[in-house]
């Protein structure tokens, strides 16, 4: 039995969230987003996950989903009403009793923070460059074959000072350009890498505002607060990048990256496969057309089925074109 959400102004709304510094940060910008909408004031509550607790990769933990169970156990449980997670680290597949709303996008493309400013092309041959992503090291190292990407884990700050600190043992690290925006430190970036060159992860940039199914549906204040809070274009693109995810039945070890956009009618999505080693990749694009007057509920729900088609199409376009060779993936080979 979940405990109900509290009656409006009588009580704050829980909001549960990781307790990094940069969940915090994320999550206290949705914080006040809220209190402007509904009213009412947010309190932050610390959960803490399984991938603050455990150690080694990503990989090994079971991915970054790791970094989501217990903040929607919160939910469900009646710890919090809502919570904010980083959408990149939300698992494809939907939670019964669990809705969540996409605030518009930061920045969703990668970043290399690099000594003495460095770019890509310019950092000396063997240098070494820390990642905890099997994506971004496949696609640098596609890129770079020479340089020893070297796998880490930490928060942002640990990660800089592995490359910019004054006992640094790496020459340059891959974050999100979102989360060091978020964070203030841009200054740490020596070059957005160009998507063409690293395709972000599927919903990168992006916040998952989430609640419980039954107290955001209806004409209630927090069901008006998430319409509100819910950014169309960003919503279209990552229902279209999480479908590509979904079809190839990627798991956290495969380097999968998508990026779609909204424009002039059109949604635009591209996707990557690419071999672990970095000795190949495979990419494809797609599109489809949006109807761009209406946002109403029937609309919505067409437009999202249109980007999740849209997805499949491409994923599927991957199957056929020998994603299998190149990467980890569990979905079946399209048959002709």
């Amino acid at each position: 039995m979940t405990a109900p959400l509290r009656a409006p102004g009588s009580a704050p709304i829980r909001l549960g969230t990781r307790a990094s510094l940069l969940a915090t940060t994320q999550s206290g910008l949705v914080a006040r987003r809220l209190e402007e909408l509904t009213g009412r004031p947010v309190e932050l509550v610390h959960i803490r996950t399984d991938g603050d607790v455990l150690t080694g990769s990503l990989a090994t933990l079971g991915g970054t989903g790791v970094f989501v169970a217990a903040l929607r156990e919160a939910l469900l449980d009646g710890r919090c009403d809502v919570a904010v997670h980083s959408l990149k680290d939300l698992p494809t597949a939907p939670v019964d009793g669990l809705t969540f709303v996409t605030p518009e996008r930061e920045d969703p493309r990668d970043a290399l923070c690099a000594r003495d400013g460095l770019t890509l092309d310019t950092l000396p041959h063997g240098a070494r460059v820390g990642t905890g992503s099997p994506r971004r090291a496949a696609q640098v190292r596609a890129a770079r074959p020479d340089l020893d990407v070297v796998d880490i884990r930490g928060n942002v700050d640990t990660r800089l000072k592995r490359a910019l600190g004054p006992d640094a043992d790496l020459d340059a690290v891959v974050l999100a350009c979102s989360g060091l925006a978020r964070l203030g430190r841009t200054d740490a970036v020596t070059q957005a890498l160009d998507p063409a060159l690293v395709l972000p992860a599927p919903g990168q940039g992006a916040l998952a505002v989430e609640a419980r199914t039954a107290d955001v549906t209806g004409d209630g204040p927090l069901a008006a607060a998430f319409a509100a809070l819910d950014h169309r274009p960003t919503r279209l693109s990552v229902v279209a990048e999480r479908a590509v995810l979904a079809r190839l039945e990627a798991g956290c070890a495969a380097p999968v990256g998508a990026l779609a956009g909204l424009a002039d009618g059109r949604l635009t999505l591209r996707s990557v496969v690419a071999a672990v080693d970095g000795s190949g990749r495979l990419e494809r694009s797609a599109d489809t057309a949006i109807d761009d007057a209406d946002d109403a509920a029937s609309a919505r729900t067409a437009d999202d089925a249109a980007a999740h088609a849209l997805g499949v199409r491409l994923a599927e376009t991957l199957l056929t074109d020998g994603a299998h060779a190149l990467a980890p993936l569990t979905a079946p080979p399209v048959q002709d």
